[in-house]
């Protein structure tokens, strides 16, 4: 057989393997997507149900910020970048999401703090310490602004994109968590990482806010990177503020599936910078090293938790396997092929997914569950709850079904510009 042939036919047998997946994974959104349009919409106060059982049965009216603002941005994104989710009831039930959440999320408005559960009236329930919500928040009313064209959304998004930085970068105190004297002032890689998204979500197809945030974007990558310790063998999920290693268990925590999300955080970012050298790290070391070690050899699927000395983690549910993690993976490994033409992570991203479609996909009612034993079987039914809502799923598959068909479209041109004649050999040079 000819090289040119041999070529021709391996193009062909990659095309052919792409366009199943990208079919298998736009059906699949179709159908997750359904599963929240029917179930979790509240007509009455806006908003969304996210405690919804396996047949989308609501069990709690709870309603957690972050999710809501997950949902909004969601339900708008997919309304602004899929031609098939153009639909008025998509940007109606973002909407008043929307509004829902610019009547109740905050609890104090000086500070601009937003809640972290609300009744399904809007009244505040619980406020968490943290940054997250108020993420999502902006998130959320970015969204908004982009598919409505309503000045109000951004404004709100920028102001408390502001906000969160000054609680990240210069006074935490707003967000009411005194630093006591026996606790360790560390950094979790989630503040940097979601900060970086906050930053590519806010300067997309935006020179003023991409100028204003850039400074911010590089010190996000730079504090995410610290978390490579131990000579570039583990990505340790919590590091001290001057970046370095903690002790005890706090130090040797580790998660293989945030290290896989921030790993493709990283890579759009070295994608915006036009860092070739960044790209290539980050391929090592957050998607590489967190699946070796992360992968589990006897079941399959992605450990929760893991001791960076190989000790037994003491969260309970380390050996378990969750829906988002694995989301992540996909997402990462298909965008390091797409960025870095390595064969070697396009094979990574068929294994996470052909387990994950096998494991978590419900063909009876829809969505996945979010939460399996190491063997995989399902430990609970729930499709929704305070944690897992209409976003990981989704997002994953919005984000892959784009990428397959991104890369679809280069092995056609490129098709299309090779001579139907057997090519010359290229030349060792």
């Amino acid at each position: 057989m000819s090289w040119g042939l041999r070529v021709r036919q391996d193009m062909e047998k990659e095309r052919e393997t792409l366009q199943a997946w990208k079919e298998r994974v736009g059906h699949e959104l179709d159908r997750v997507m359904a599963f929240w349009l029917e179930h979790s919409h509240d007509p009455e106060h806006g908003g969304f149900f996210t405690c919804l059982g396996r047949d989308g049965r609501v069990y709690d009216d709870l309603k957690y910020v972050w999710l809501q603002g997950r949902q909004v941005w969601m339900y708008c994104r997919l309304y602004r970048k899929l031609e098939r989710f153009h639909r008025p009831e998509l940007l109606d039930a973002a909407k008043a999401g929307g509004e829902f959440l610019l009547r109740s999320a905050r609890v104090a408005p000086p500070a601009k703090k937003c809640a972290f559960v609300l009744t399904r009236d809007g009244r505040p329930v619980k406020v968490q310490r943290t940054i997250f919500s108020e993420c999502f928040y902006t998130m959320a009313m970015n969204e908004l602004w982009r598919v409505t064209g309503e000045a109000r959304y951004q404004s709100e998004a920028v102001e408390m994109m502001d906000q969160i930085v000054r609680w990240v970068r210069e006074d935490p105190s707003g967000l009411g968590r005194p630093q006591l004297p026996g606790a360790v002032a560390l950094e979790s890689m989630a503040v940097p990482m979601m900060l970086l998204s906050l930053v590519e979500q806010l300067s997309e197809e935006d020179e003023e806010l991409a100028g204003r945030y850039a400074r911010l974007g590089d010190w996000c990558a730079q504090r995410i990177l610290q978390h490579v310790q131990r000579d570039g063998q583990a990505v340790l999920e919590n590091v001290s503020e001057n970046g370095e290693e903690l002790s005890g268990c706090l130090g040797r925590h580790q998660n293989p599936g945030h290290a896989l999300e921030a790993g493709w955080f990283l890579l759009r970012h070295s994608t915006r910078r036009g860092d070739p050298k960044l790209r290539a790290h980050v391929i090592d070391k957050f998607l590489l090293l967190p699946f070796r070690s992360g992968w589990d050899p006897d079941h399959g699927g992605l450990f929760y938790f893991q001791d960076a000395d190989g000790l037994c983690p003491t969260q309970l549910e380390w050996a378990m396997k969750l829906w988002w993690p694995h989301s992540e993976a996909m997402i990462a490994f298909l965008m390091g092929y797409s960025e870095s033409g390595d064969p070697a992570l396009l094979r990574l991203f068929y294994q996470v997914a052909e387990y994950t479609f096998h494991q978590f996909r419900d063909p009876e009612h829809g969505e996945w569950f979010g939460y399996l034993n190491r063997e995989g079987k399902v430990a609970l039914t729930i499709k929704g709850g305070p944690f897992k809502g209409c976003f990981h799923v989704p997002r994953c598959l919005a984000m892959c079904e784009e990428m397959l068909s991104a890369l679809l479209s280069r092995l056609a041109a490129f098709g299309a510009r090779s001579s139907p004649t057997d090519p010359a050999r290229p030349s060792a040079e």
